[in-house]
């Protein structure tokens, strides 16, 4: 049983960004996200609800090296099919490329990156009573995905400059060095179930038995290091619980396996790795 509440999701991730002016006006054009009101040095996009995706800058910020630990990618959730085929219109209206597309059986997933490198996903999620189990876990796969059958979807032609309201982050995928030490710290402190454990050198966990919150991976290489500090992609991302008793929980824990540092947000915490994620109230 997971330590989060059921209604735990998550909020807006932060990256570092060599060009934030770069960055936006992708987020803006190719994503569909809205320009939002920035404050504090972040420029931030997302789409009705809120931001999603928010910019730091750090033009000196070195590019982070192949082969560590780190974002493997962003991933925003729209709310219908027709919604994932206008997304990719949208792509390739934008003279962008996508760099795969997938049938993962819970979901239908587009893949691309942004023009530093960070790795994103666009999805789509079918019903939960469409999603297959397997040794009392969700089953997931990695197929080949249909694109003609997705632009020949039903309102797949419709004009949309941006993203659709209720578009949110669904999840985040990060590269780790070690699957049990991320387990430690992601289920054992932060306080997710596993969903998924089949993939090989994966671990996918989530609360609300959601397929997953947080990707983890070691196809950066067992034993990978982290980046510089204050490289280019991830600086922190959000998990938002209903109040300040859950943040409160989960602060206690992960005091066991990590140093907490408490900031006007919540509370803050690097996992084993070297990602950072900060722990707040909706």
């Amino acid at each position: 049983m997971s330590e989060l509440p059921a209604d735990a999701r998550l909020g807006a991730i932060r990256l570092r960004a060599a060009d934030v002016g770069l960055l936006r006006d992708f987020y803006e054009r190719a994503i569909g996200l809205r320009a939002l009101p920035s404050d504090d040095g972040i420029s931030a996009v997302g789409a009705a609800d809120g931001p999603l995706v928010e910019l730091v800058g750090a033009p000196d910020a070195p590019v982070r090296p192949a082969g560590t630990t780190g974002l493997f990618h962003l991933a925003l959730l729209v709310p219908t099919r027709a919604d994932l085929a206008r997304a990719l219109r949208r792509i390739f209206d934008a003279g962008w490329h996508l760099s795969g597309a997938s049938d993962h059986l819970v979901s239908e997933a587009l893949y691309l990156s942004d023009p530093e490198g960070n790795g994103i996903e666009l999805y789509r999620d079918r019903p939960r009573e469409e999603w297959p189990h397997q040794d009392d876990e969700i089953a997931m796969a990695t197929l080949p995905l249909d694109l003609e059958g997705l632009l020949a979807e039903p309102g797949a032609d419709e004009d949309a400059p941006s993203m659709p309201d209720g578009t949110v982050l669904g999840h985040v995928h990060l590269q780790v060095a070690d699957l049990d030490e991320a387990s430690v710290f992601w289920v054992g402190a932060v306080g997710f179930d596993v969903t998924a454990s089949l993939y090989p050198g994966a671990l996918f966990v989530s609360a609300g038995d959601y397929h997953h919150h947080v990707g983890l991976n070691t196809w950066a290489g067992l034993g990978a290091p982290p980046p510089p500090e204050g490289a280019r992609g991830l600086d922190r991302f959000e998990i938002v619980l209903p109040g300040d008793t859950a943040v409160s929980a989960a602060r206690e824990r992960l005091t066991t396996v990590s140093d907490v540092r408490d900031s006007e947000d919540g509370v803050v915490a690097r996992d084993p790795a070297g990602n950072t994620v900060l722990i707040r109230a909706a």
